[in-house]
């Protein structure tokens, strides 16, 4: 399986933008689809955005898809999460996941990162 780690989480004001990555290892990377989640405390896991392999095709949760964008640099092993005008609600640990499917259920990706927080201040 690939192996995803998340970084680029932070403290930022609401209003601001903040840009996580996700690096992958193994040399089949752009054959896994790839998505995005996050988990607030006492929440359930979220679905954010996912991306095919080959980046063209993408899928983000309506309530975000005006303010998140999601893309991919296969040659870097690497998948991002662009995330502007942010709002305290957007507060949680963002995890990024490996799957053959590009979905919005967790039961599809078959390897998790450990996660990166994201807080987002009023």
């Amino acid at each position: 399986q690939v192996q995803p780690v998340e970084s680029g989480g932070g403290l930022v004001q609401a209003g601001g933008s903040l840009r996580l990555s996700c690096a992958a290892s193994g040399r089949t990377f752009s054959s896994y689809a790839m998505g995005w989640f996050r988990q607030a405390p006492g929440k359930e896991r979220e679905f954010v955005a996912a991306i095919s392999g080959s980046g063209t095709g993408t899928y983000y949760e309506d309530s975000l898809k005006d303010r998140f964008i999601i893309s991919r640099d296969n040659a870097k092993n690497t998948v991002y999460l662009q995330m502007n005008s942010l709002k305290p609600e957007d507060t949680a640990v963002y995890y990024c996941a490996a799957g053959d499917v590009v979905a919005g259920e967790p039961k599809y990706y078959r390897s998790w990162g450990q996660g990166t927080q994201v807080t987002v201040s009023s």
